[in-house]
């Protein structure tokens, strides 16, 4: 079994960026962060965005609106940084507050400045194969750790488990696109397929995205299956000093002995998502007319 390493992957991934950048002439790429009210999570997410685009060189702006604030101002904000020449990049940092249509705010993000890659246009463009658009961070991060992990694609079946915008159907998208590396046989599984276990048993390659804590088990994945775990959750730990452990949506002791393949939880899809985003912003930097 091979543990396929995020974080170096990551930081191989920042480092070609940090050169890049290093070799720009003129004004450096920018993008602005803009977190609403003091989430615990969101504020960790976003400074550790923010540390990450100053080591490459990426100026970061943060704007932090009050958790108060409504939808028209929220949109003001977006408008008055879709018209900023010197900004390249906006990344607003969900979740938001229940008053404010998260679809919408992604809707309002200029498609040429959308870094998350949540805007419409950009999902369409994933469709068509387009890649002068965005392709959201956590999708395009595993498709980066399958590739520099050595799991070409191409007659594989890839099972996605989860149907989400953020990550489950662009992740399809990806998977089946004619390029290098993808050409996979795509099946996507969610909370109305029946007999699920009978799906996830054919994947060679599992990516598991459903959001529920150690949900896959060793009974559900072919020996040999690359998997890929993409969740993120708590659980109550009273040893750990933070009171809880972090696990994904795989039970990866049962599994890992059974898979060729697996990203740990921490440190594999969730280091690429910050490196991704950072690639995002430089390439719109690259694409801006006025840069």
């Amino acid at each position: 079994m091979e543990l396929i390493d995020g974080n170096q992957i990551a930081a191989a991934i920042i480092a070609e960026l940090k050169t890049e950048v290093a070799g720009l002439t003129g004004r450096k790429p920018c993008i602005a962060l803009v977190r609403v009210g003091d989430d615990p999570a969101s504020v960790s997410y976003v400074k550790k965005k923010e540390k990450t685009a100053a080591e490459i060189g990426i100026e970061g702006r943060i704007h932090l609106p009050p958790v108060d604030i409504t939808q028209e101002d929220l949109f003001a904000l977006i408008d008055r940084l879709n018209a900023d020449p010197g900004v390249d990049g906006i990344l607003v940092q969900s979740p938001l507050p229940k008053h404010i249509d998260e679809l919408a705010v992604f809707r309002r993000v200029a498609p040429e400045k959308d870094v998350d890659g949540f805007n419409t246009l950009n999902l369409g463009k994933v469709a068509q194969e387009d890649d002068t658009g965005f392709v959201a961070c956590t999708p395009a991060g595993i498709m980066e750790l399958l590739a520099r992990s050595g799991t070409d694609l191409k007659g594989k079946h890839v099972v996605v488990l989860g149907r989400s915008l953020i990550v489950g159907k662009p992740v399809a998208l990806l998977a089946l696109q004619k390029k290098a590396g993808a050409n996979g046989t795509v099946t996507i599984c969610h909370s109305g397929t029946t007999n699920l276990p009978s799906f996830t048993r054919q994947a060679d390659v599992l990516i598991a995205a459903i959001g529920r804590a150690e949900f896959v088990t060793a009974d559900m994945v072919k020996p040999g299956a690359v998997v890929i775990d993409v969740g993120i959750n708590r659980l109550p730990d009273p040893a750990k000093k933070s009171g809880y452990r972090l696990v994904g949506d795989v039970h990866f002791a049962s599994v890992a002995p059974l898979c060729s393949k697996i990203t740990p939880v921490p440190g594999g899809v969730g280091p690429m998502t910050v490196a991704m985003l950072m690639q995002n912003t430089v390439k719109a930097h690259r694409l801006n007319p006025r840069r």
